[in-house]
């Protein structure tokens, strides 16, 4: 076996010094969704990666459905976010931003005023979600998204892309994932229209397709990538009979469009149902970007999978918490420190910066 995970790869005009990905993850410390110093240290100390994919960063203030995530749609968070792409830089890192548009995942107490919860249908998702004002609440039925509403949502993932640039991005993660809006517009437990945006597959995937085309023609789609979860259980999201075909005709027009990589989560590790290697090989077999792979991995697999051509990156998540030097340990073979789950969302350094 090869140390493939610590060999350099081309991606887009990028040269990544690994295929080391650190994974896009909530971390809920941007007070008032503004980035801050401590955001700054945080990505900075983790540079060694090949590639850091921030958290999810709303394009919208609609989007803010989390307490104390950042946004990427006004002045002071670019400026804000500038910083932080500049320390990365300055360790010779590789950044992209993760678009996320939380949709129906909220609550209006975490949202600024005039913003509204919107989804593709006016269902709930399920469980409770954390507000700093009132704790833990329900979530509430979302307003269903008119055509401007869609429209809108569409133009401001471009703006925020834009700004992503802007703000010293290398790129930009569409968030495709976990049941956040694009993920509701694909599923049918979310998106129960009649409409174009519903229904057939060719239905569900516009949304995402429409996206992907409008931020590409924007920035580039060398630029640009997307994360997906096929039986994906996450933010109440259930398979379907058209899974597999469905991901298979967004990925040929993800292709079409010229995406520079996509980022498949299996969550298995975690519980949800397996992304088979079957529907893994088929979902990628029209794709000519990059492939990222996601889900439990460790350094054995990883190279595994890398050696047999399953993928050209592999994501880390947790451990890229508790060890900012993850690169390094799993290229010495040191043991690896263990995350505080506890501190995953809390304001502040500890469980952050401290490790």
């Amino acid at each position: 076996m090869t140390a493939a995970l610590f060999t350099p790869l081309t991606l887009g005009k990028l040269q990544l010094r690994n295929r080391v990905v650190m994974a896009p993850m909530t971390r809920s410390r941007a007070e008032g969704n503004v980035p801050n110093a401590l955001m700054e240290k945080y990505y900075r100390q983790r540079a060694d990666a090949g590639l850091i994919i921030t958290e999810g960063v709303s394009p919208s203030p609609n989007g803010l459905g989390y307490a104390r995530i950042p946004g990427l749609f006004s002045d002071a968070q670019v400026e804000a976010w500038r910083q932080v792409t500049a320390g990365v830089h300055e360790e010779g890192g590789k950044i992209f931003v993760q678009l996320m548009h939380a949709g129906r995942v909220a609550h209006p107490d975490n949202l600024p005023s005039g913003a509204r919860m919107l989804a593709p249908s006016a269902i709930a998702a399920p469980g409770e979600i954390w507000t700093d004002s009132k704790g833990q609440q329900l979530m509430p039925v979302p307003a269903e998204m008119s055509e401007e509403a869609i429209a809108q949502s569409i133009a401001e993932f471009a703006s925020a892309a834009q700004n992503a640039i802007d703000a010293g991005f290398d790129g930009v993660e569409l968030h495709g994932a976990n049941g956040y809006l694009i993920d509701q517009f694909l599923n049918t437990a979310a998106n129960q229209r009649s409409d174009r945006w519903g229904g057939s597959i060719e239905n569900r995937i516009r949304f995402a397709v429409e996206v992907a085309r409008a931020v590409a023609a924007k920035i580039g789609g060398e630029r640009v990538g997307m994360r997906i979860s096929p039986y994906g259980v996450f933010n109440g999201m259930a398979p379907d009979a058209d899974m597999e075909a469905m991901y298979e005709r967004l990925i040929d027009e993800l292709s079409g469009i010229g995406l520079i990589y996509i980022h498949m989560v299996d969550h298995s590790s975690m519980g949800a149902p397996e992304v088979s290697p079957v529907v893994k090989a088929k979902a990628r077999a029209p794709f000519r970007g990059r492939y990222i792979l996601s889900g439990g991995y460790d350094l054995t697999r990883a190279n595994a999978d890398l050696d047999a051509g399953c993928g050209d990156l592999v994501a880390f998540g947790r451990m890229f918490i508790s060890n900012p030097d993850l690169v390094a340990k799993l290229q010495s073979g040191a043991a690896l420190t263990q995350p505080d789950f506890a501190t995953f969302y809390t304001p502040g350094e500890k469980g952050y910066t401290d490790y």
